[in-house]
């Protein structure tokens, strides 16, 4: 998996690398524009390409120096459009805007500099250090142009006008790429950042990831390889050996999320899967899909009943909100059971939150963020400005691991540890497709020994996210089931 870093993460590492390691900072600089360069060369053709890079006063104007002079040594026709006074550049930026000017490259005042239609256009004028909107005046305008501009555009660390944690935060330079430095920053790969920031590029500066690991950097982006662990499967084994998960779910009306669920556990590589639902519900489920068990829910003590011989349980999907649902979560919360908590079950927690104290045993939570806000009493709206602040807050108060769905699925653990998922598309977007997700992870933690219910949850969302790819792939986005779904996660699962 890919580190993920925040702005202050980012300088702290420069500063040690800079001041306890020895590398100097002009170096760095130097890494990082070649680095641009490097990539532009394989998608563009620089020689006698017309490029216009606009340099903010910082450092990461001080990047843009380094892009201007390296393009010019490959023959393109390279102007800087300098944001500020040039007198006002200071260390290490100002060795690298000199060099710059000896190297030949036209310097001009940003407003001077022209961009024509088909030039390629550089953003090196925030960088890392935006936390608020670009207000009125020069430096708006210049992201204007780059906004307008229609040939492309190579956003230098961040795009101008995002914040390198929290995303789009104002009028925002819309990059074809952006090439950012050492390791992928959070804000850049959220669901807003994503039109923004076009293709993402980490250029190698000379940071390692051993250092950023033990400087305690606990954010990743998801990967392929996280599905490893799902794809093993014991030659010895058997439906007992790989899991039994008990879903607790669905209710008159309701019946297809229990279904929906108890399929994708079987689906995701469980062994055995029991859905136990009121007697009403099971009566009209009996039989639909014949590799499920069907269990009737009589009186608070049946689910009691149920869990010997059982590895893990999910409740939740389609669930009635109801005194018998409330005495069924507790019943589960107070278990040696790991557990996945879902749709009415949260709801029923954000209304009573003694129903799910702290356990001892592993814990997922999976809230949308309708839910999410109702766990936290905050809106909706603000679940969404600050998905990852949310979703850790979330692991924070009840000790679990959160999975906070939506575009950019974001899965947070207590101990610190968070992780981005790349995988999924708006086809997913549609009923029932949280109920598959919850049986992917019930599957996960059912068959993960030894048990990290952070890993079993990372290797479920990239796994349900990446079957709703394939799905589209075969069909659309548009129209899209969460029955395909669940058809396309086997072959997710396929050994590689």
């Amino acid at each position: 998996m890919s580190l993920l870093v925040t702005a202050a993460q980012m300088r702290a590492l420069d500063r040690e690398t800079i001041e306890t390691i020895g590398v100097p900072g002009v170096v760095l600089m130097e890494s990082a524009g070649r680095g641009v360069v490097d990539v532009m060369a394989r998608h563009y053709e620089l020689a006698r390409a017309r490029v216009v890079v606009f340099c903010g006063p910082g450092n990461n104007g001080g990047d843009g120096y380094v892009v201007a002079r390296h393009l010019a040594a490959r023959g393109a026709d390279v102007t800087v459009g300098l944001l500020g006074e040039r007198d006002q550049i200071k260390g290490d930026a100002k060795i690298h805007l000199d060099a710059c000017a000896r190297s030949g490259v036209r310097v001009l005042d940003a407003p001077s500099a022209p961009l024509h239609r088909n030039d390629l256009a550089i953003d090196a004028v925030f960088g890392t250090g935006l936390t608020r909107p670009v207000g009125a005046g020069p430096a708006r305008d210049i992201l204007a142009r780059l906004r307008a501009h229609r040939g492309p555009v190579i956003a230098v660390d961040v795009p101008s006008g995002m914040d390198a944690d929290r995303g789009v935060i104002g009028p925002c330079v819309r990059a074809d790429h952006t090439v950012t430095f050492a390791f992928a920053k959070l804000g850049l790969v959220g669901a807003d950042a994503l039109p923004m920031v076009g293709t993402l590029h980490v250029a190698d500066i000379g940071i390692g990831e051993k250092l950023a690991r033990e400087r305690g950097v606990k954010s990743e982006l998801l990967e392929e390889s996280i599905l490893s662990s799902l794809r093993l499967r014991d030659p010895a084994g058997h439906k007992g050996t790989h899991g039994h998960v008990l879903v607790v779910a669905g209710s008159r009306g309701k019946t297809g999320a229990a279904l929906l669920c108890g399929t994708a556990v079987l689906r995701s590589g469980a062994g055995l899967c029991t859905v136990a639902m009121p007697p009403e519900a099971a009566a009209v489920v009996e039989g639909r899909v014949p590799e499920l068990m069907i269990e009737s829910l009589g009186p608070s003590g049946a689910v009691q009943a149920l869990l010997a011989g059982k590895r893990a349980a999910a409740i939740g999907p389609g669930i009635s909100r109801d005194d018998a649902s409330r005495d069924r979560i507790r019943t589960l919360a107070h278990s040696e059971l790991p557990l996945v908590v879902d749709a009415d079950a949260l709801n029923a927690v954000a209304a009573d939150a003694a129903l799910l104290p702290r356990r001892s045993s592993p814990t997922v939570l999976t809230p949308h963020p309708g839910e999410a806000a109702r766990l936290l009493g905050l809106s909706t709206e603000a679940i969404q400005q600050d998905r990852v602040g949310s979703a850790r807050a979330l692991a924070d108060r009840f000790g679990a691991v959160v999975v906070l769905k939506g575009a950019r699925t974001i899965i947070a653990a207590p101990d610190g540890r968070l992780a981005v998922n790349p995988t999924g598309n708006p086809g997913l977007g549609t009923g029932g497709t949280g109920d598959v997700l919850t049986g992917c992870i019930a599957a996960a933690l059912a068959r993960l020994s030894p048990l990290d219910a952070y890993v079993a949850a990372c290797a479920a969302v990239y796994l349900h996210g990446a079957a709703g790819d394939r799905a589209a792939a075969g069909r659309s986005q548009t129209g899209l089931l969460a029955s395909d779904v669940i058809d396309a996660l086997p072959h997710l699962l396929a050994p590689r």
